[in-house]
């Protein structure tokens, strides 16, 4: 077996276009990112500004309504979309990397190391994430302001806690990529292809950047896109227990919660949870099936 047949199949983009699903999830995508993106530049509201206009309904005004304290529901739902999208993202990035490069050296190094590797992963699993995230959330929160502050970073302190949740967030979430990682080179290293490289006197740094991680490629970035949407979910359940992103920040999370907090059999302020959830659970749902739809795309046995 050469390392040609461990890539994906040539024609994997053209199978993804061929993919309806596939093409509605990524314009679902994109429309979400732009709107996060460039949404505050033409809806130019303040998220953050309170006003006597409290509960309102959804209308010309104010598109998703407006909340307690009189702020517009759709510009605080923006701020959600970015702080949600942006600790997804870049705790999904974080991941990839930490889980790839020990995946990586796990699986090719094997052996003894390899097994000391893979207690550490095992003895990480057993700790539950949420008390991992609390606790370091509690702890260090208050040190980072105090390290930001001291060294003129004043713009970025009241960010702290999001910039510590996305780190956190992605030291957690490496642990099932790096064992999918090291079971695809497990199973490549072994060939062909690997044991030619290593006949050449190619290094092992060398071999590893240039023949396994291709080969794996695909499959790292079919979890990767996954990875998304499970980094999100735990941002807004912390968010929605208070232990997340802090007023007056929003996230989908926090919106969620304070939405909750106003649906009651007396007086029901239903777009304050309808909105906030319809758009986390869309932009969710498109991701998983973007997943689904790589997957099949850079299957090497697929043949349509």
């Amino acid at each position: 077996m050469s390392a040609a047949t461990a890539l994906p199949p040539p024609g994997a983009w053209s199978r993804l276009r061929k993919n309806p699903t596939a093409i509605v999830a990524m314009l679902i995508l994109g429309f979400v990112l732009l709107v996060a993106v460039f949404g505050p530049l033409l809806y130019q509201v303040d998220p953050h500004a309170t006003s006597r206009e409290q509960y309102l309904p959804p209308g010309g005004a104010h598109f998703f309504g407006t909340d307690n304290n009189g702020r517009d529901s759709f510009a605080r739902v923006l701020e959600g979309a970015r702080i949600s999208l942006l600790v997804g993202i870049s705790g999904a990035l974080i991941n990839l990397i930490v889980g790839t490069a020990y995946g990586l050296v796990s699986g090719y190094a094997g052996g003894r190391t390899d097994g000391i590797m893979m207690r550490l992963v095992e003895i990480l699993y057993a700790i539950p994430r949420l008390i991992i995230l609390i606790l370091v959330t509690f702890i260090f929160d208050k040190h980072f302001k105090t390290w930001l502050a001291a060294h003129g970073y004043t713009s970025v302190v009241g960010y702290s806690k999001i910039i510590i949740l996305i780190l956190t967030l992605g030291l957690i979430e490496w642990l099932t990529m790096a064992r999918i990682v090291r079971g695809q080179v497990l199973s490549l290293k072994n060939l062909q292809f690997v044991a030619a490289a290593r006949a050449l006197g190619q290094s092992h740094a060398r071999i590893i950047v240039r023949h396994l991680l291709p080969n794996i490629a695909g499959i790292i970035i079919v979890y990767l896109t996954l990875t998304i949407p499970a980094v999100i979910l735990d941002e807004s359940f912390l968010s929605f227990l208070g232990l997340g992103v802090q007023a007056p920040q929003a996230s989908w999370g926090s919106l969620l919660s304070d939405g909750a907090q106003v649906i009651n059999p007396v007086k029901s302020y239903w777009w304050l949870l309808l909105y906030p959830a319809l758009v986390m659970s869309i932009t969710l749902l498109a991701l998983n099936f973007l997943g689904d739809a790589l997957r099949d795309a850079l299957d090497p046995r697929a043949r349509r």
